[in-house]
């Protein structure tokens, strides 16, 4: 575990690129950070000889901090709740692309990982990587059985950079929670655990291949979706196999139009892929972006990259229904409910207070095309209210809303005029009236009680009556113990005026990362 003059000095160097960038400006003004923040993002400011006007560049600077910033910068471009909404904004401009490893070092790896010679897997492979990001690169090749695949390969040393960076930001996260008020109620030591279980599952091959060999057994008999086979023999922790996709990537919108697809028809056909994903299935993949989805000659979606997929239990799917089918039809009451029986909002507040609140936010929306909509301001208005309810930040809920920014943006590109409630609303009803209409309902009781009655139903209920259940957050994972700095103090530890600093600057990089636009 690294000391806190280790931790102090990574933040430092970070601090100053991300000032160097601008990219700590809005921190200092931002009334809802901490004062010992604010002071630092403008001793950082100094330091850096830069001023507070020209271009926030936050991008930029996640990008020349390097992989782990990178990835970290991609998950805050959804929580502008944290980042504000002009970092959020700039972040999803944030692409995932490096300068490649040479092909030696990637022989190295593929060889020494199945301890066989590379011609022994494949026939042929091209040295010239067809993509290279932050924590791997994907080459195309030929098995020696003669299949056309792509070979993801990680890059050498990545999972030992991401372990230390990530140590720190658990470090600095502490410190900034422990400063309390709106840095405790955001809960960045939980969005930090929630950043590096998701990237510890990036950094494990065999678990991506999981995900896909999973999200296709859930996509089957979907029309028009593809989900590419995983080759398990030329498959392990640090290279993964899968079958190559021939298509024209969907941002490319004239080339499809040319090519002769109904891009208006791709478009619905990609929420709804994604409503069947997260709703019906559980199981999304939430890294849709527009570099991993192609089209097919044939006109078939077919999704690539599944290093990052989100999780729902049945429960939350039912409220996420119930809430999205509430705000297409405006039953706003009927959302609020949903938002207390899941205490995502606590109960001494008002539930028709916070439906008012909703209708104020949901009424301008509804029945108008995406082009009509500012995202930005649905989205400030989403998250004051967040903060008036005293909501705090359901981090098992961040990946899905990441990704319903990710298919409306692609979903608008295709078709500027969809309406993402009026396409949506049909399936959403359908799972409804499925799932918890009065067939459904009495299926539920049915196997409910047979449960409770093996499970010697008199003993049970009473403690689920003492012991009433918590609502839809899942219990959050453990997290690390850190030692904060005054607490050293306390212990008679020396050199806390050294660490003092670092609280500032643990703060000032963690919240310009967590409050300026990273942690998700």
């Amino acid at each position: 575990m690294a000391r806190p003059s280790t931790h102090i000095w990574r933040l430092f160097t970070w601090g100053i690129t991300l000032a160097r960038h601008r990219a700590l400006v809005g921190i200092e003004r931002d009334p809802n950070a901490p004062p010992p923040v604010r002071r630092m993002a403008k001793l950082a400011r100094w330091v850096a000889f830069t001023g507070t006007t020209g271009e926030r560049d936050y991008a930029g600077a996640f990008r020349d901090i390097g992989p782990a910033a990178i990835k970290l910068g991609q998950t805050l471009a959804t929580r502008p709740d944290l980042v504000g909404e002009e970092p959020a904004r700039n972040l999803l401009t944030l692409q995932d692309d490096l300068p490649p490893v040479g092909f030696d070092k990637i022989r190295q790896v593929i060889e020494a990982s199945f301890e066989q010679p590379l011609e022994t897997l494949y026939s042929e492979f091209d040295p010239n990587p067809v993509g290279a990001a932050s924590i791997a690169q994907v080459h195309r090749a030929v098995t020696t059985d003669g299949r056309d695949v792509a070979v993801k390969v990680l890059r050498p040393g990545i999972r030992e950079k991401f372990a230390r960076d990530i140590e720190t930001y658990e470090w600095a996260a502490a410190h900034v929670e422990a400063m309390g008020g709106e840095a405790k109620r955001l809960r960045p030591r939980l969005t930090i655990a929630n950043f590096k279980r998701w990237t510890l599952r990036e950094l494990d091959l065999r678990r991506e291949a999981a995900s896909a060999s999973e999200l296709a057994e859930t996509m089957v008999g979907t029309a028009g979706y593809e989900i590419p086979g995983i080759d398990w023999d030329r498959t392990n922790g640090r290279v993964m196999t899968i079958d190559w996709i021939d298509g024209i990537k969907i941002s490319k919108v004239d080339e499809l139009k040319a090519a002769g697809h109904d891009t208006a028809e791709i478009a619905n056909r990609l929420v709804l892929a994604f409503l069947k994903q997260a709703i019906a299935g559980g199981f999304f993949h939430a890294d849709m972006h527009q570099g991993n989805l192609f089209v097919k000659p044939d006109g078939t979606i077919a999704a690539i990259d599944f290093g990052i997929m989100g999780r729902i239990d049945r429960r939350a799917r039912m409220w996420l229904a119930e809430i999205l089918y509430g705000l297409t039809t405006g039953n706003y009451r009927r959302v609020a409910e949903i938002h207390f029986e899941a205490k995502y909002v606590p109960s001494y507040h008002n539930v028709d207070e916070f439906a008012t609140a909703l209708r104020a936010v949901g009424e301008p929306m509804r029945g108008k095309p995406v082009s009509e909509l500012s995202v930005g301001q649905m989205l400030d208005g989403l998250f004051a209210i967040t903060r008036d309810f005293d909501m705090q930040t359901q981090p098992h809920l961040l990946l899905l809303q990441k990704t319903m920014v990710m298919v409306e943006g692609i979903a608008t590109q295709l078709n500027p005029k969809i309406n993402m409630w009026d396409v949506s609303a049909p399936y959403v009803r359908s799972w409804i009236r499925d799932e918890l209409g009065p067939e459904a309902a009495i299926a539920d009781r049915i196997r409910q009680d047979t449960e409770t009655l093996l499970r010697l139903p008199d003993l049970i209920r009473r403690i689920e009556e003492r012991y009433p259940a918590k609502g839809g957050a899942p219990e959050p994972p453990p997290l690390p113990d850190i030692e904060l700095m005054w607490e050293n103090r306390r212990s008679g530890g020396r050199g806390w005026l050294g660490y003092a600093m670092a609280a500032g600057l643990g703060g000032l990089a963690v919240w310009a990362a967590i409050a300026q636009g990273l942690i998700g």
